[in-house]
């Protein structure tokens, strides 16, 4: 049997930032692993086999978190809903040792971490599988040639329907009105219906909502944050 092969791949800027403290490089070394939703990458998978979603989570409601940055959200979401399991990915490893630190002083069991690209991660997942999926501040690729690489194009979004089982949420949290406009011109073309019926819903947070080190750096530079939902149709 022909494997795949595989994609040339170049969403996502600077994979490393500043230098990992010690107790971060512990937390990779000896808790990622064990958090791993199983075999993803092209290395580890080449046949791109799907993830067993049952045994991963004993047949819990399935959520995704693309690029979960500091980890705050999908941390916060894990403990609030232990009845569902939560799949994150991010391929900044910093951010991934700062999950890793939270994993450690929540004790949560629920939650899985790829520490890659999502794209990655639809290769996987079966089709109509995930209940919810949050895209919270993602990288804004300001320039206008950059705007292809911003998640919220078919190359994501038609992958990303796939896995959504229909009628689930989709969440999106941005403070770049540019990227709100993008957002809603292309997600509704990927099969999803905006839930907005007032001005309210896209300027209120959601009810189970915690604020992110990103968000309040917005704020504190005066921009404004935008919550869309989508469901998918």
């Amino acid at each position: 049997m022909d494997h795949p092969e595989r994609p040339h791949r170049n969403f996502y800027g600077r994979l490393k930032g500043k230098h990992l403290k010690d107790s971060q490089k512990g937390y990779l070394d000896e808790d990622l692993a064990a958090l791993s939703p199983g075999a993803v990458s092209w290395d580890d998978n080449p046949t791109r086999d799907n993830l067993d979603l049952g045994a991963l989570f004993g047949g819990r409601d399935v959520w995704l978190e693309v690029g979960f940055g500091g980890g705050e959200h999908v941390i916060h979401q894990a403990a609030e809903n232990p009845d569902v399991g939560i799949i994150g990915c991010e391929p900044y490893i910093n951010g991934v040792a700062m999950l890793l630190g939270k994993v450690r002083k929540a004790s949560v069991e629920n939650l899985r971490i790829y520490p890659g690209d999502v794209r990655d991660m639809f290769d996987v997942l079966p089709d109509a599988t995930i209940s919810k999926a949050f895209l919270l501040y993602p990288d804004p690729w300001p320039k206008s040639r950059h705007h292809r690489r911003r998640f919220v194009t078919p190359e994501h979004l038609e992958p990303l329907a796939r896995v959504l089982k229909p009628g689930a949420e989709f969440r999106v949290a941005t403070d770049i009105k540019d990227y709100v406009r993008q957002t809603l011109e292309e997600v509704p073309k990927a099969g999803f219906e905006w839930l907005a019926q007032e001005a309210q819903d896209w300027r209120d947070p959601w009810g189970d909502w915690i604020s992110t080190r990103y968000e309040q750096k917005a704020f504190r530079e005066g921009r404004t944050a935008h919550y869309l939902t989508f469901r998918k149709t």
